[in-house]
């Protein structure tokens, strides 16, 4: 399974727009690699792991409260988290698939898409069940939530500097691919196009 193809070049070129180094020139030598260099995170690997094994404690949580709950809430806001809960666990089965796709795997796209599902999605949503008191937020609703809202924050962060160097890798490899090419088809030598333009036609006088 994988992102398709038109969804692929909008992520890989939003990346190279926002996580591109401009002050990065490359390996100073041609013996420094970029496909020596490990991009994938380590603390983003760590926190999609133990995440896995939160999400299903998160979500019997919330909805066993929601549940106990339910009667005493307005109906704005049982349509409310009902949907919530509803897209948040579809979002987070696509987001950590993406994650651990895109970190271990050093795809651009599919952790570009886990950055944005995180910062646009996720976290905002999390932000409105801690924070929004007409939702009626019990303690263990508010303990499961900040562990949840600490996880996308982290995993934010450490998405961001992944990225950053997963882009950069591409654009060195890319440079030292144009280089090797120029190496082995140079481009004829200016000076001696010119001695040979100026030799044809001195080739072609007759006796003076």
């Amino acid at each position: 399974m994988s992102l398709p193809e038109p969804l692929r070049r909008h992520l890989s070129s939003f990346s190279r727009t926002v996580f591109t180094d401009s002050h990065r020139t490359g390996p100073q030598y041609r013996g420094d690699r970029a496909d020596n260099e490990i991009a994938s995170s380590l603390p983003l690997q760590m926190s999609l792991y133990f995440n896995v094994y939160f999400f299903p404690f998160w979500w019997l949580s919330t909805v066993a409260m929601l549940y106990l709950k339910y009667p005493v809430l307005s109906d704005y806001y049982k349509f409310i988290l009902v949907t919530i809960m509803i897209l948040t666990s579809l979002i987070e089965v696509i987001r950590l698939y993406l994650g651990y796709m895109g970190n271990l795997q050093e795809k651009v796209p599919e952790l570009a898409g886990f950055w944005l599902l995180s910062l646009l999605l996720q976290l905002p949503i999390i932000n409105f069940l801690l924070f929004n008191e007409g939702l009626k937020i019990q303690p263990l609703e508010r303990a499961v939530h900040v562990i949840f809202a600490l996880f996308l924050t982290s995993q934010v962060i450490a998405a961001f500097f992944a990225l950053k160097r997963m882009v950069n890798k591409l654009a060195t490899h890319f440079r030292l691919h144009e280089f090797d090419r120029l190496e082995e088809h140079p481009a004829p030598d200016f000076y001696s196009l010119g001695e040979e333009g100026r030799a044809v036609p001195m080739a072609g006088r007759g006796p003076c």
